[in-house]
């Protein structure tokens, strides 16, 4: 083989390795690994402190230290308080901001650095001195700018516009002839012992080339500075960060918790009735046709007062009927022609009668001619259907000309400030007398104990509740639930019924607030108390922070 051709082949073979070297590019059709996920933002630098009236949270802001606090029972923002604080820059006074919060001028944030810091904290009559520690941390570093030796060789310019092309073109053939051209230059080398060991180094040299990243490559020139923002975020284990300007956005409340004892509770279903004493049906007692009196028919919701006529029924008569009353009409009136003329006599002769005969005739003839004017009254005259009780018409099942019947209910009336609740056990328990009522939509109702039917309905027990004070905007069949207390006694700690929410697994969660910016979930086992409350009876100890306002919002946060 003759030293030209040699040379050939070890070129080629050098330039397969440093082709082979660089990095691979996608092309169309192509996808080599999407780009890794940015970095999560962090967030500025804080310390928080809390005592048994107050919880503290100082967040650096540039030159400015921004403080908040609230109370640590209620998670309530503590507004027009005076705090000092006491850090590197001597003892200085914040200054309360519109949105609630304090701040205060602190330069020596620019340094970093590990800062104790202490607060004094007055509102009103309470006082109390809560410590701190922030720490600033160093700034990153900037990234070393490196050039590879591929740039240095053949120049940046150069290098990048190779790149570039290989961006744009497929490289497979590129790399097949470069290692075969390399290839050539190695089995040159090989017969030529002279030049070996140059060939090695100029391989080595090419293959460090290739492998040196250059400026563009290297991952701490593409990572962007992180942003110091406050996020509410989810973290791996559930917990929930909520930075303070959040919680008062979401209104987040808390609850310390105690455990004591409760009577024990029962839930019934049941359903609004109208009380008894103060509710009514309308109905007519014979057969008929209903006509509107005087004014029309009263409508829904119409006040009425007890003895107004609501509507007239013309009774329906028979044929049979009509014979019989004409036959005893022909009756009478033929009795009246008899008396009559019989009193017309004896008035001829009244000087030689007795008086008392003639005035038992006018008095006979009168009482026929009665009977007679009711006979023919009697079809005609309508039946007055009149309120039995003062109220308001709840329903209306009446129309001009529609045949009435005996017993139907026309008209209900009731008392729109006095209603009753029935409830159906399917278990005897003994009511202490008080009682709750749920609807479905939130809404609750005290109930008194009224008394409990011995008689079963549809294998259930009624109970029936008086609703106590207003009783606005209840109808009689409304459902709800009543949550009545027994005489058993259970131990536990009541919440409210928004604390407690349904976790991913349906299993019961409420929220900790474990520290100043920290929710953690707890899974617990919670029974009815009453109205507005649940009893937690495993899953949380005495002594806790749980959200009872806003956990559905803190539910939401990923």
């Amino acid at each position: 083989m003759t030293a030209p051709l040699s040379y050939l082949l070890a070129v080629l073979m050098m330039l397969a390795a440093v082709f082979g070297a660089l990095p691979a590019v996608a092309h169309e059709g192509h996808d080599h690994g999407a780009p890794p996920p940015p970095v999560s933002v962090t967030i500025a630098p804080r310390a928080d402190a809390s005592s048994a009236d107050f919880e503290l949270v100082a967040i650096a802001r540039g030159a400015k230290l921004r403080i908040y606090v609230d109370t640590f029972r209620g998670n309530e923002p503590v507004q027009g308080a005076d705090i000092e604080v006491d850090g590197p820059g001597g003892t200085n006074k914040a200054t309360a901001m519109p949105d609630g919060a304090y701040t205060l001028d602190a330069p020596w944030l620019a340094r970093p650095g590990r800062y104790d810091l202490a607060f004094t904290v007055q509102t009103g009559d309470a006082i109390d001195i809560l410590t701190a520690t922030l720490t600033v941390p160093e700034p990153p570093a900037p990234p070393i700018p490196t050039v590879s030796l591929w740039n240095a060789l053949i120049g940046s310019a150069w290098a990048q516009d190779i790149q570039a092309r290989f961006a744009t073109r497929d490289t497979s053939l590129w790399a097949v002839g470069g290692g075969a051209f390399v290839a050539g230059l190695v089995v040159a080398a090989l017969f030529r012992r002279r030049s070996r060991a140059a060939i090695t180094a100029i391989l080595a040299a090419l293959v460090v080339i290739s492998a040196t990243p250059s400026d563009a490559d290297s991952p701490s020139a593409a990572a962007p500075l992180m942003a110091e923002r406050d996020i509410a975020q989810r973290f791996a284990d559930g917990a929930i960060f909520v930075p303070k300007t959040t919680q008062r956005i979401l209104a987040i409340r808390t609850l310390f918790t105690e455990e004591r004892s409760f009577t024990g509770t029962v839930e019934l279903p049941a359903r609004i009735i109208p009380d008894p004493s103060a509710a009514g049906f309308v109905q007519a007692s014979v057969a008929g046709r209903l006509m509107p009196p005087p004014g029309g028919f009263p409508r829904l919701g119409t006040r009425v007062e007890a003895g107004d006529v609501l509507a007239l029924v013309q009774p329906a008569i028979g044929a049979a009927d009509v014979t019989s009353q004409q036959q005893q009409s022909r009756e009478l009136d033929q009795q009246i022609a008899i008396i009559e003329r019989r009193l017309e006599r004896f008035r001829q002769i009244q000087s030689v009668i007795a008086r008392a005969q003639i005035e038992d005739a006018e008095l006979e003839l009168r009482g026929l001619r009665t009977r007679r004017a009711n006979l023919e009254r009697a079809p005609r005259e309508p039946e007055r259907l009149v309120a039995p009780v003062s109220g308001v018409i709840a329903t209306v099942q009446a129309v001009a000309g529609q045949i009435a019947e005996p017993n139907a209910i026309i008209f209900q009336i009731v008392d729109p400030s006095r209603f009753w609740v029935e409830a159906l056990s399917f278990e005897a328990h003994a009511i202490n007398g008080s009682a709750n009522g749920r609807f479905g939509d939130g809404r609750t109702v005290t109930l008194a104990y009224r008394g409990s039917g011995l008689a079963d309905r549809n294998q259930a027990i009624p109970i029936q509740f008086s609703v106590e004070g207003a009783a606005r905007g209840l109808r009689a069949g409304q459902l709800l639930t009543v949550l009545a207390s027994t005489t058993d006694e259970r131990t536990g700690i009541a919440v409210p019924r928004t604390s407690v929410l349904r976790g991913p697994n349906g299993q019961s969660i409420v929220y900790e607030h474990t520290n100043a910016e920290r929710f953690l979930p707890r899974e617990v086992r919670v029974e009815p108390l009453d109205g507005t409350r649940v009893l937690i009876v495993s899953g949380v100890e005495a002594g806790k922070r749980i959200v009872t306002q806003g956990a559905e919002l803190l539910n939401q946060i990923r």
